[in-house]
């Protein structure tokens, strides 16, 4: 399967859609073209590894999408204008614009670290003021937003007669304070009915509208931004799955009450990262942030981590299962390793045409399965493996290649083995020794072989191994890594 052949595949792909609430084939809009939208951050502190699963789960989804040949457009916002970030500011004394533009910093240093690429655009709220208030106004004259007695505008929840269908619930058996964002108002019409447009309050940000001075509610943020990105109607529109009620359903009865158009074709939420079975949030106070978790865990590890999953279920968290999530990768590492010593080892596209590549182009089309594409990368690492110790040395070098092509894909195994091997597994480990004192020891054990000294020899490398520390010979040397 050539390149060409990949981008044929595109007629397998399928996806589950939390709307209809099935697994269906994929059919973009436009032929060759994909537009995405994600629900991003909300600014105000750092992300969370909830917010990595969404980070990892879409970019391998646009990386796999981008593979098979579309053109993506992968739009992900930024919330800078928010009760928490008004609230953040005002604890830190600070302005809103420093706030934010030092976690939207953070943000970005904590994506890359995951290997993330950027979204291709990342609107941010204040940008689209005025787009929020336009689309108020449609829904004004549309009857399907309302203004309180005490200046705030809320759009009329029984007014639209499918909400209530991306979640599955009826609007009579709801229950009001299903969110935090949900608020209870003595002058709304209906307790679901949610704020469009908030009237000001002293010394809080504002602008100016046809309903007095005020800031925009958090659903209209994302309804005005996807539009302004995408269109009225798009291919697909992500997020965490907590985002499905109230906020992905806030989204379609806006905007489909806007336009009269459907919002989104398909939908798909990213599963729970779950703490002690259960949901890690900064609201429940249960949740580790990025930057904190790579202090203790390689970065590819925790992306491996992540991947490691299918993206729509569950995932428990916990520093055993980054621990093992490490060991695995180092599985997969230790058979390029060992086949680099035959030749270089490099991505060949010819890959594709291989049974391997071919079983994990079916598993990515299926819904975007990493789990089960992993499980294909782990066969072909024990073929490299059998290989080598077979002493075959064109089939070791050819399964090697065909492993980091299809890992390529999922932007995992792409390092320098050696690399990662040596690298420090956990951040709190201090074994005292630097690269250069651990080469030390292994010339000085070499010279005790060569001297005949076994005992010193054996005594070096179990004082090293004490140390976290694994010697590893072969015909090409001795080499170590950490374990």
């Amino acid at each position: 399967m050539t390149a060409t052949a990949l981008t044929r595949t595109q007629a397998d792909l399928v996806l589950y859609d939390t709307l209809s609430a099935t697994k269906r084939p994929f059919t973009p809009m436009q032929a060759g073209q994909v537009g995405i939208y994600v629900c991003g951050m909300t600014v105000y502190d750092y992300c969370h590894m909830g917010h990595a699963r969404v980070m990892v789960g879409f970019d391998v989804i646009t990386r796999w999408l981008r593979a098979i040949g579309y053109q993506v457009n992968y739009v992900r916002n930024i919330t800078d204008i928010d009760d928490k970030i008004i609230n953040r500011a005002n604890e830190n004394g600070e302005s809103i614009t420093e706030l934010t533009d030092r976690f939207i910093t953070a943000m970005w240093q904590d994506e890359k670290a995951l290997g993330c690429r950027s979204p291709d655009r990342e609107p941010r709220a204040t940008e689209h003021i005025e787009d929020m208030q336009q689309l108020i106004d449609t829904l004004m004259v549309k009857n399907l937003a309302y203004q309180g007695a005490g200046g705030d505008v809320y759009y009329a929840v029984d007014r639209f007669d499918g909400y209530g269908k991306l979640s599955k619930r009826k609007l009579d058996e709801m229950q009001a304070g299903a969110s935090e964002r949900v608020t209870a108002a003595d002058d709304k019409q209906h307790p679901f009915d949610f704020v469009l447009w908030k009237s000001a309050k002293p010394s809080e940000p504002h602008w100016p509208s046809p309903w007095g001075l005020g800031r925009p509610g958090w659903h209209i943020e994302c309804s005005a931004m996807s539009t302004c990105c995408l269109g009225e109607t798009f291919d697909i529109h992500g997020g965490g799955h907590d985002l499905q009620f109230p906020h992905h359903e806030n989204e379609i009865a806006q905007s489909e009450g806007a336009s009269g158009k459907t919002y989104a074709n398909n939908w798909m939420h990213m599963g729970f990262i779950n703490i002690d079975g259960e949901k890690m949030s900064k609201s429940l106070g249960n949740f580790f942030t990025i930057r904190d978790v790579l202090k203790k865990f390689n970065p590819e590890a925790v992306r491996f981590f992540l991947l490691s999953s299918h993206y729509r279920s569950p995932v428990n968290f916990s520093d055993a299962a980054l621990k093992e999530s490490h060991t695995a990768l180092t599985r997969l590492y230790q058979a390029l390793k060992s086949a680099e010593m035959y030749s270089d080892i490099d991505v060949d596209e010819a890959a594709w045409s291989s049974e391997a590549g071919q079983a994990f182009a079916a598993a990515m089309n299926d819904d975007f399965n990493t789990a089960k594409a992993v499980s294909v990368l782990f066969g072909v690492a024990g073929e490299v493996n059998r290989a080598i110790k077979s002493d075959d040395q064109q089939t070791a070098v050819a399964q090697a290649r065909i492993l980091k092509t299809l890992a390529s894909v999922l932007n995992i195994v792409q390092t320098s083995p050696s690399q990662f091997l040596q690298a420090r597994i956990d951040g709190d480990a201090k074994d005292g020794m630097s690269d250069r004192d651990i080469a030390a020891k292994i010339a000085e054990r070499a010279e005790a072989k060569a001297n005949k000294d076994f005992a010193k020899a054996d005594a070096i490398r179990e004082a090293l191994k004490a140390l976290g520390i694994e010697l590893e010979d072969s015909r090409a040397g001795t080499t170590w890594r950490r374990v």
